[in-house]
């Protein structure tokens, strides 16, 4: 008698036939350890082949249990955000599932049919200039209200760069400014084109500590007058124009480009195009520093080909690169990367400070109309994002790549 399998088949007795295949599916877990509380309260221990974290999921109904088989990862999310399961550590639990990237890719692949119109649904989503601004509002005019409860002061939406351990996140946030300042080598009364300027954080710092001529460009109304008011407030509009323009669209000649997490937005198609703007706005022996987050370079290829959930639920149109891609792009448009540094552990503590804050701003969210299943579906965002970096399967740095001639 296989009493492994009579013992397994005890644990699954009364479990409905979704809920059986899904946990058949995730006990091929590689490593670690994930607790399964069942809606009737009893636990079942799936355990990996090797070592590893542990986590726990407590199911609330079965129908969690369908989402994941016909939905994949994405039908996993979404059952999270309906309330049909919950875990003491979401950002832990999304960390065990990143080292299982195999069952996750395979296993829980979900339906064709469903994977193949989430695709559709993406592509019809390019970042045009019209489906740019419109993808954008998506995410970024939820309202600076939102976005003030619980980033930090300087209101910038990037990786941080921890100088130290006991560093707070204003100060790492400025540190990863100063970082990218140092890196292109910016001087006083350069001319500075900024690609994404978001609030205006970089483009205050580049006026006030370096003396920096900066124009900077954003697409986002809500970060446009935020960005407008904060520099005049600052004292630096002889130094500083915010403008509410598509990158395309800029012309003339730069000394320096910095784009901080701008590129993700930009959509595989529009590289080149992206590229391009870098190479005819840089003056001959100009700078760009990049900040970017990148998927790595073993994963790009299955990346590429599926729809997961920050694209079709946060970053509508949006497509992460890798390093390599972005190093071949630097010198087909004849600006190689000369220096570069990578910092995803300091991503994965920045989410956790987010998460932290926005934990913490939820009455005052409320406040503002947002409700929980809104809830649920950033705090499933930052978790799966941090859980990303912990696990290493998504970075990033800043490169900075110089035009030739």
């Amino acid at each position: 008698m296989d009493l492994a399998a009579t013992h397994q088949a005890m644990q699954f007795d009364g479990v409905p036939f979704f809920g059986r295949l899904a946990l058949r599916l995730a006990s091929q877990l590689r490593c670690g350890t994930v607790h399964v509380r069942l809606p009737d309260h009893r636990m079942v221990t799936l355990r990996g082949q090797l070592p590893g974290p542990s986590a726990t999921i407590e199911l609330n109904n079965y129908r969690f249990a369908r989402s994941l088989v016909i939905g994949g990862d994405i039908g996993m999310a979404e059952a999270y955000i309906r309330g049909d399961w919950t875990t003491p550590d979401l950002a832990q639990l999304l960390y065990v599932l990143c080292l299982n990237e195999d069952l996750v890719d395979n296993a829980f692949a979900g339906n064709m049919l469903v994977r193949l119109c989430r695709r559709a649904v993406h592509l019809l989503r390019r970042n045009t200039r019209q489906g740019s601004r419109h993808n954008i509002h998506r995410h970024y005019d939820l309202g600076n209200e939102f976005f003030a409860a619980w980033l930090d002061s300087s209101m910038t939406y990037s990786s941080a760069l921890f100088p130290a351990e006991t560093a707070d996140l204003p100060a790492a946030q400025e540190h990863k400014y100063e970082q990218l300042a140092q890196a292109i080598e910016l001087q006083p009364g350069q001319s500075v084109l900024e690609i994404g300027c978001g609030w205006g954080g970089f483009a205050e710092f580049a006026a006030k500590t370096y003396g920096a001529s900066v124009l900077a460009l954003t697409i986002s109304k809500e970060q446009h007058d935020f960005a407008r008011r904060r520099i005049h407030e600052a004292g630096l509009a002889e130094k500083v124009e915010i403008r509410l323009q598509d990158y395309r669209d800029q012309d003339g000649r730069f000394d320096r480009i910095a784009s901080i997490e701008m590129i993700e937005a930009v959509g595989e198609q529009f590289w080149p195009a992206y590229f391009n703007q870098l190479n005819q706005r840089l003056k001959p022996g100009g700078l760009a520093g990049i900040q970017a987050i990148t998927v790595s370079d073993e994963l790009f290829g299955s990346y590429r080909q599926r729809v997961d959930f920050i694209q079709r639920y946060i970053f509508p149109g949006g497509m992460l690169p890798s390093t390599n891609i972005l190093r071949a792009l630097g010198e087909r448009f004849e600006m190689p990367v000369i220096r570069e540094r990578l910092f995803g552990q300091d991503y994965a503590r920045t989410l956790s400070l987010w998460r932290d804050n926005f934990s913490q701003a939820w009455t005052d969210l409320t406040a503002l109309g947002f409700d929980e299943p809104f809830r649920r579906l950033w705090e499933y965002y930052l978790c799966y994002c941090e859980a990303g970096f912990r696990a290493g399967k998504i970075d990033v740095g800043q490169l900075v790549f110089a035009r030739r001639g």
